[in-house]
């Protein structure tokens, strides 16, 4: 649900304050993530991430698919006595290795890209 959230496209209940203060947080984030990407990469950047509403949606999408491997290593890497991972690689027929990716090394769960409501 980390990538719903860096995403903006959790469903979680709006009328709770932290909601907003998070969403404050992580707009004030990718205003300075993309200030610095202006300055590195000039025009290219300032129209592919500019947002009026100065949420930076298409450079959340673009952040969260460039780090969303090593958010997931972060969280789940060397998870000892874990109960949570079970077979969840080629088909349930592999483990995951080290609770933390399959083989190929792709992460063992592609559900950040599924909606929360049909999870």
């Amino acid at each position: 649900d980390i990538g719903d959230i860096i995403r903006e496209k959790d469903i979680c209940d709006r009328r709770d304050n932290k909601k907003d203060k998070l969403e404050k947080n992580l707009k004030t984030i990718f205003k300075k993530i993309y200030d610095n990407l202006v300055k590195k990469k000039g025009k290219e950047a300032e129209e592919r991430y500019k947002d009026q509403s100065g949420n930076y949606y298409q450079l959340r999408e673009d952040w969260w698919d460039a780090n969303r491997e090593k958010v997931w290593k972060a969280i789940t890497c060397n998870v000892g006595g874990s109960t949570y991972f079970r077979p969840a690689c080629s088909n349930g027929t592999s483990l995951t290795k080290n609770n933390c990716t399959c083989i190929n090394g792709d992460p063992p769960t592609y559900f950040d890209y599924v909606p929360q409501f049909l999870r």
